[in-house]
Order: C-alpha cells, then structure tokens, then sequence
C-alpha cells in the first residue's frame, strides 16, 4: 500500500436500508465537512426496511450521471431484487435459513416493493408479485443493483467492503457471498488484513473503529442514522453536527 500521507480524504457512509432522510442528512455533514465535490463511498444495502429504496436509488443514480464522485457497493439486500427480477423463487446462499427474498418477513422487501407501488408482498402469490414488479420496477434500477461493485480498494490502505472478507484469503479469491454476508470469522478476527476494511452489514449502536476493520452500520434500518466518516492522513473521523470526532480503535460491542 502506498503512504497515508499524500492522498485527498475519502468518505464512507455505511447501510441505509430505504431511508432518504438519514442518506440526504449524512450527504449534508458530508458536504459540509468536504465540499459538494467530496469522494464518497456507500456500503451498500440501499434498500429493504426503510420506506423509501426507490427514492434512494433514484438519488444515487442521478448524482452518478451528474458526474458526482459516488461508489457504491454491492450489499446483500442490494442483490436479492435482480435475483429476484429474474427468478422470484430464487434462494440466497448467504443465510443460514433458505428462503426466498419475499419469504423472510425480517428481510423488509415488503418496503421496497411498497416503494415501487406494490403492496402486500408478504400476503400476495409470489407469480402475482413477480408479474407485477416486472411492470412497475424500472430496469434501469435492476440493471444498475445488479452492476454495483462487490469492493473498492483505496491505495492508501482502505478496502470498502459491504459485510468483510474471510481472513488469510487473497482478495481476488474472496467468495462474492462472503463480500455481501460474511459475520463471525471477520468480525472475530483480530488479524492485519493489510488495509483497514471499511464495512457495514452487521447492526450496531454506534460506528466503532476495531484496528483493522470500521464498521460503519449504525442501524439505520432500525430507526438509528446512516453514519458518515472521512478518512485522511490522520486517521478516521465520524461525522456529526457537533464536528468530526476522531475515532479511536475501541472494544467490540
């Protein structure tokens, strides 16, 4: 990795899970913090939960074709509406449960649909639901769901990652179903990954920086913010209306 101390701050911002007003209040700290021009990096799960995944796409994919400096990674939830577009049957890998993106209520896909102007998802036949999405979805937002990177390495030493990587595992070898649902081996894992992995996916009350990874998932598919950091020469700053505070290395929670 090159040297931490010759490069423009980078932002991050972890899961937003269909909520514009805390995306667009995260986007405003950030663009005070940087400027309206600031390299930003989304974590991904953009959508299920919150009342507004459309709305959230709409708004990504916009300032992307206005030119705006935005990644945007790949999350599982993210990838369960292509897979869902092509075969509504369709049974993600990553859980420990089988079933269907519609199958587990705890998925929050009856949101997204509800943002799409499908309602009842959870009571309606899955062929009803599927005929349906595939008028009402614009392929234009599957398309771009389903083109999203799994990561983004930065050559001051950050790798953006929605979930984490599996430790002692090069990244070109990574499982994409571990990028999107890996838990416990990372997350218990006190190994140099050779840069610090900027994550989200797993829900906690507060962004917290471990030494090797920053888990940026504050919840808000729960109620709680999407959290913003920048990240420069100095480290790690959470964002917020109070200033940036430098985030310190910190137990797990």
């Amino acid at each position: 990795m090159n040297s931490k101390t010759d490069f423009q701050p980078i932002y991050a911002l972890g899961d937003v899970h269909g909520r514009m007003d805390a995306l667009t209040e995260a986007h405003r700290l950030i663009a005070r913090d940087g400027g309206s021009d600031a390299r930003i990096v989304h974590l991904g799960d953009l959508i299920d939960r919150g009342p507004a995944s459309r709305q959230v796409i709409d708004y990504l994919m916009d300032g992307q074709a206005k030119g705006r400096d935005w990644t945007v990674i790949k999350g599982n939830h993210d990838h369960k509406l292509p897979r869902f577009m092509d075969d509504p049957g369709w049974i993600d890998p990553g859980p420990s449960t089988e079933n269907t993106w519609t199958g587990d209520q705890r998925n929050g896909a009856d949101a997204t649909f509800a943002s799409y102007g499908i309602d009842g998802a959870f009571e309606r036949p899955l062929e009803d639901l599927h005929a349906e999405a595939l008028k009402k979805i614009p392929v234009e937002h599957v398309r771009w769901l389903d083109g999203l990177p799994p990561w983004l390495l930065h050559p001051a030493g950050f790798l953006f990652v929605h979930a984490g990587i599996r430790p002692g595992v090069d990244l070109s070898l990574q499982s994409p179903v571990d990028l999107m649902w890996i838990r416990k081996p990372f997350l218990e894992s006190s190994a140099d990954h050779g840069a610090l992995v900027v994550h989200g996916h797993t829900a906690i009350k507060h962004a917290t920086h471990y030494g090797n990874r920053l888990n940026l998932d504050s919840g808000a598919g729960y109620g709680g913010p999407v959290s913003a950091v920048r990240l420069d020469r100095d480290g790690a700053w959470l964002l917020g209306d109070d200033g940036p505070q430098h985030m310190q290395p910190g137990p797990a929670e």
